[in-house]
């Protein structure tokens, strides 16, 4: 569906309504973590340390399915397909996971917003490092529970973006006057901007979901894109 058709506010107030998904121990163990490392309040900046991490087990997924086909010496053709879509689908989300970080700079900017002491160095290195050694584990452990940690991961910034507009209704006046930040979307308000980012979220979710063998979790909606056969 193209993105003009979509009724952003609607899907927004949708995941505003909708309860978390219940979170396994490890999530809500990041998730308190994160809260105590950048507070609880939901602020633009807190959403930029969540999009620091959003790439890290897209790429750790990429790199375990890849060595798996090697070890297979890429014998079945089908298998070989579907190891496909999941590399493509994951370069995907990286790429909009990193358009979200440009994103949430551009609106730092433009705000002036100082920048908090836990996004300075070398507290983000730190933080990203970490993330990547327990995505690169659980990855190998079992990418169907690295793929249901990702679902919950992306539920909880689904509902973030969801609550950070709500707490900034001054944003629904706000236009979007950055070109880099058109290039993301031809928005008009910065409300419809950080919607559209919770939007990508729940895809991302709903794909993790599915991939991880939950079908039944996923958050159907007119629009929601394909999904990449599972491994």
């Amino acid at each position: 569906m193209d993105q003009a058709t979509l009724d952003l506010k609607h899907e927004q107030q949708a995941t505003r309504e909708r309860p978390r998904h219940r979170y396994s121990l490890l999530t809500r163990a990041l998730a308190r973590g994160m809260d105590l490392f950048a507070g609880e309040e939901t602020t633009v900046a807190k959403a930029k340390l969540i999009e620091s991490l959003a790439t890290v087990p897209y790429l750790a997924w990429e790199r375990r399915v890849c060595r798996l086909m090697e070890k297979r010496h890429y014998r079945d053709a089908h298998s070989l397909r579907e190891a496909h879509a999941l590399v493509k689908w994951a370069r995907e989300a990286q790429d909009n996971e990193r358009w979200h970080l440009i994103v949430i700079n551009e609106k730092l900017a433009e705000d002036g917003a100082p920048t908090p002491r836990y996004l300075t160095p070398p507290f983000p290195s730190l933080i990203i490092t970490g993330h990547r050694v327990m995505s690169w584990l659980l990855a190998r452990l079992s990418l169907r529970r690295a793929y249901i940690l990702n679902a919950e991961f992306e539920d909880h910034a689904e509902h973030t973006y969801a609550q950070l507009v709500a707490d900034h209704p001054e944003w629904e006046s706000q236009p979007v006057t950055s070109e880099v930040v058109r290039e993301y979307g031809e928005l008009d308000s910065w409300a419809d901007v950080f919607r559209r980012i919770g939007l990508d979220e729940r895809d991302h979710r709903n794909t993790s979901f599915i991939l991880g063998g939950r079908p039944e979790h996923a958050v159907h909606y007119d629009g929601m894109p394909e999904t990449p056969a599972a491994q």
